[in-house]
């Protein structure tokens, strides 16, 4: 249930109709704009009358919100969320560059790839320590010491690290080192895990299951949201279909279409999504034309030789050259890099 106040009610008319809908047993969660109100009411409202909101003068209408999620519901916050990654702020006009090796190996690969990512542009640094192969026998990451690796970088680089977060047994870890954690697409409904990213305040990059509606991949972000972590972006790196020439399909509908249906920023993995790096310039434009807040590309400095995912890394030169194509297009759509 939404209610949606007349405009310019006073912030007395606002704390009396938020104490109106606690003394009916619900939560409310309210967005302030510039000239509308909005108190978005979380619980069961089956057994509340609208019309007991109704009669109160500062009340306009009372709305039904259909969809299962309510506070990622675009109807419970109209406005598009701006979620701050350590500085780096990411949605509405701010569009996020996060670039970094699949995998962290030496401190002076994530070092060197670091230093010139963030030249051409970057403003987020990434790096697997931690990494959830199909295989058991392939490369599983460096664990903690590729957090302290990360982190060193951090502190002679400055920019703000995402890294993948598998299990809750480092979600302290996570939550002192990393800026941005990263829940990948086998983990995105791991309800017990979402949970506890919701008693957290780190902002949470959610990406989309391998064969997950959107429905579905909301519904997981509204688990930790409804846990009380509002910070929470979207990521898609491709669904699972029946063609097998390129690792997954990107899926770029859902960019209009989350814009339509939730206030969450939405980033694009094209690397992840093709699994080739030739792929990578093409899907990630067209991911800034349809109005993505971000990129996540995967760059490694020899990507012939690096231990994960070397096939879809672009070396730094092309990361660079993307990154300038991207920000012509950004600037075409209101973004800012």
């Amino acid at each position: 249930m939404i209610l949606v106040l007349k405009p310019h009610t006073s912030a007395e008319d606002n704390t009396r109709v938020e104490s109106l809908v606690k003394n009916k047993g619900l939560t409310p969660h309210m967005v302030v704009g510039n000239e509308m109100t909005i108190i978005g009411c979380v619980g069961d409202t089956s057994k509340v009358d609208p019309r007991l909101f109704e009669v109160d003068p500062s009340v306009e209408r009372v709305m039904h919100v259909q969809e299962p999620y309510k506070l990622a519901n675009r109807a419970f916050h109209p406005e598009n969320s701006i979620i701050d990654v350590s500085g780096v702020k990411i949605g509405g006009d701010h569009l996020g560059l996060i670039a970094g090796p699949c995998s962290v190996e030496t401190y002076e690969q994530v070092l060197g790839i670091a230093k010139t990512a963030k030249a051409s542009g970057a403003n987020l640094l990434r790096g697997g320590a931690f990494k959830p192969r199909t295989s058991p026998y392939s490369f599983q990451g460096l664990g903690l010491e590729g957090l302290e690796i990360l982190e060193a970088v951090k502190k002679e680089v400055g920019l703000p690290i995402v890294s993948e977060l598998m299990s809750p047994q480092y979600l302290d870890v996570f939550n002192e080192k990393v800026d941005l954690i990263q829940i990948g697409a086998r983990n995105m409904q791991n309800f017990d895990l979402l949970k506890q990213l919701g008693q957290i305040d780190r902002p949470i990059l959610l990406k989309r299951g391998l064969n997950a509606t959107y429905e579905e991949w909301i519904m997981s972000a509204e688990y930790i949201m409804a846990a009380g972590n509002e910070n929470v972006i979207l990521c898609e790196r491709g669904i699972r279909t029946f063609e097998t020439y390129t690792r997954n399909t990107l899926d770029l509908q859902c960019i209009p279409v989350l814009r339509k249906l939730t206030h969450l920023p939405i980033i694009i993995d094209p690397s992840h999504a093709g699994g080739k790096w030739w792929l990578v310039d093409s899907m990630a434009m067209a991911a800034v034309a349809a109005g993505a807040d971000g990129l996540m590309i995967e760059v490694h400095n020899n990507p012939e030789a690096a231990l994960c995912d070397g096939a879809q890394s672009l070396k730094p030169e092309k990361f660079d050259n993307l990154v300038r194509k991207v920000s012509q297009i950004a600037h075409v759509v209101g973004k800012e890099v």
